[in-house]
């Protein structure tokens, strides 16, 4: 009798081990603010912020969760016409595992809720995600550039280069078809099929590639602008540092190096980015830059949660199609 009851035991754990791993991390991490700044600490430089810009920074947030999900609704018209809500509860919901399990585990979950939700097979959305992945990259460096550009003093052949790589993605599909013959003629068995996959993967025509990169740039613009803009909310400078910090922040949570819950990892990426735009590296200003940067990590796990139960609300609400 005992027996079965471990083995169960053992087989539940097994099951759940990302969840029990996750929450085990998240605990861990709480216990970390409270012995390092004090829970009471960072609630009352949350609540000095203001009730208003807290909301009108979560609503932010929020907001460019429906930009991502227009992109994918836009990606695939045909499977997703007329079922908005339902998309954007699929999207929630990866978002959200996205954040909370360890190495980009999380991913996972686009492909399979996609074939359950829409019927698309599990090769096209998994070579979609990876192609919006890659785009997710590009204009986050592309908005780290403009730090670049910033910092050369506006020099005509840094601005030259920064818009060069900023429209690189839509001269790349420009001369895709070339390009990936090239590469599946010289590249091993492996490599090809990965090739073919992100060629499946890719936007039906330019204009339908140019709509998904220009509402990425829309969206990581919006994103990182409204985290710079709660960063200086509570306290760090310069603002320049403000910006390197969201940016330094949102990287590390598309790299495969995030962890769960984005623990540890997304302040570390917040505090790294702000020091490399000029934040003090020692001091009272590099305490308010390590207390802010776990206020906006929170302030993300936040809005994820909101988008998340919004998003279930509005699909129950919403007519079964």
């Amino acid at each position: 009798m005992n027996s079965r009851k471990d083995a169960s035991r053992e087989r539940w754990i097994l099951r759940n081990r990302m969840v029990i791993l996750a929450v085990a991390v998240m605990a861990g991490y709480a216990a970390f603010i409270e012995w390092a700044f004090g829970w009471t600490v960072l609630a009352k430089e949350f609540t000095a912020i203001g009730f208003v810009p807290l909301l009108l920074a979560l609503a932010a947030l929020v907001g460019t969760y429906f930009i991502r999900c227009w992109r994918i609704h836009d990606y695939f018209p045909a499977e997703t016409s007329g079922r908005f809500l339902l998309l954007f509860r699929v999207t929630q919901v990866h978002n959200l595992l996205n954040i909370m399990l360890p190495l980009r585990a999380g991913e996972t979950s686009f492909p399979l809720l996609m074939r359950s939700e829409f019927g698309m097979p599990l090769a096209r959305a998994t070579a979609a995600l990876l192609v919006m992945r890659l785009l997710d990259l590009h204009a986050l460096f592309a908005a780290a550039g403009i730090g670049i550009v910033i910092g050369t003093g506006y020099r005509p052949l840094a601005i030259v280069l920064w818009l060069a790589f900023l429209l690189s993605p839509v001269a790349f599909y420009a001369m895709k078809r070339p390009v990936f013959v090239f590469l599946s003629s010289r590249l091993p068995e492996k490599l090809r099929r990965l090739i073919d996959e992100v060629d499946r993967g890719m936007p039906v025509d330019m204009l339908a590639f140019v709509r998904a990169w220009m509402v990425t740039v829309a969206n990581w613009g919006i994103k990182v602008v409204v985290l710079a803009w709660a960063l200086a909310l509570m306290g760090v400078e310069p603002f320049a540092a403000c910006f390197g910090g969201a940016l330094g922040g949102e990287l590390s949570s598309v790299l495969p190096v995030h962890a769960p819950g984005g623990v540890g990892t997304y302040p570390a990426g917040i505090v790294a980015g702000a020091l490399s735009f000029g934040a003090p590296a020692k001091g009272e200003a590099f305490a308010v830059l390590g207390r802010a940067s776990v206020n906006a990590h929170l302030l993300i796990l936040v809005s994820a949660l909101a988008g998340t139960g919004l998003a279930l609300l509005l699909s129950r609400r919403s007519p079964k199609t």
